[in-house]
């Protein structure tokens, strides 16, 4: 049994030594120590030897294991050694793909820092509001027709006793009595950017959306500052070359109203299909109407202000360069579609 041991262990000897890589490796060593391998079954066959032969017969073959088992590791080493003295550390590696932030998280930030850089501060309000927030407060009392153009979505829970019911807030209008009621005292310079919820579907309107609110307020506030403030948005967002211009209007909280026109950055000005005789409409605004400032607790007699809300998606949709379609390809997560841009 001995001398079967030996010419065992200089056979395994010889082909781990000739194995040509780890693949290879692995087979002889599951060959040796598998659990039909030929060292296993030597092992195996000890209870055969004799009583006074068999301690010897076991330190020879634990020896022989032990070798064998060490010359498998040793070899593994240098296939790896010989690995690495092939790398060439000079080939370019293979790039991971990286995202990048959403249309919407880019919009929103290059709105705010326009806004910042002449004074306005970010404010936010929720989205889960009172109604009295969102309508009572802007000069919009119960069962007054101008709620009906906002198709609200009312929350299933009780109605407080004195701000009402609570609803998915149609508008960041809300937040233009909540920071008059946070300043108390004016100047007030705002900017409110932030989720809005409406029942409507289609190419130019989502159940979820995004809108900016502007709101100033201060003595000696004029329609004068409002403009300004627009034309200093539209040529700093959209183009030097844009234009705004303002369009009498009716909004229950502002008066006057107006909406605001910017001129097309496909045409010019001059006139296209794309918009109206040189014209696209970008949002609402106006002076605080009176009624307003009462409610956020600010002396309509000694100070005036303006307000502006306009959709995020919509501004974005009107950047020169950009064709979206369909309002809804927004949200889409169609990589077609995400990584244009």
């Amino acid at each position: 049994m001995q001398e079967e041991i030996m010419s065992a262990k200089n056979q395994a000897m010889a082909q781990i030594m000739a194995a040509g890589d780890a693949t290879e490796l692995e087979q002889i060593r599951i060959d040796l120590f598998g659990r039909s391998g030929k060292i296993t079954g030597l092992i195996q066959r000890i209870k055969e030897v004799p009583p006074e032969n068999r301690q010897q017969v076991g330190i020879l073959i634990n020896e022989t294991k032990k070798t064998l088992e060490n010359l498998i590791a040793e070899q593994k080493i240098s296939f790896k050694e010989n690995a690495r003295e092939w790398f060439d550390p000079t080939i370019p590696g293979i790039k991971k793909e990286v995202g990048h932030l959403h249309l919407i998280t880019q919009a929103i930030a290059d709105i705010q820092g326009v806004f910042e850089r002449i004074g306005f501060r970010r404010a936010r309000y929720p989205e889960v509001e009172w109604d009295w927030f969102a309508f009572e407060a802007l000069n919009m009392p119960k069962g007054h027709p101008a709620r009906d153009e906002w198709e609200t979505f009312f929350v299933d829970t009780p109605e407080n006793f004195r701000y009402g019911k609570m609803v998915l807030t149609p508008h960041t209008s809300n937040g233009q009595v909540r920071e008059m009621q946070r300043v108390k005292t004016p100047p007030i310079r705002m900017i409110n950017i932030a989720k809005c919820y409406r029942r409507q579907s289609d190419a130019s309107h989502v159940p979820m959306f995004h809108q900016f609110e502007g709101l100033v307020i201060d003595t000696d506030i004029s329609i004068v500052n409002l403009k300004g403030t627009l034309d200093y948005f539209a040529k700093t967002y959209f183009g030097s070359d844009r234009k705004t211009r303002l369009r009498p209007y009716h909004f229950q909280f502002t008066e006057p109203s107006f909406e605001i026109d910017i001129s097309c950055g496909i045409c010019g000005g001059k006139g296209c299909k794309v918009c109206k005789a040189g014209w696209l409409e970008m949002g609402g605004a106006g002076m605080v109407h009176p009624n307003v400032l009462k409610a956020g607790g600010i002396d309509p007699k000694k100070y005036s202000g303006f307000a502006f809300g306009w959709g995020v998606e919509r501004v974005l949709m009107m950047q020169s360069g950009l064709s979206i379609p369909d309002v809804r390809m927004i949200y889409s997560p169609d990589l077609r579609f995400l990584t244009q841009f």
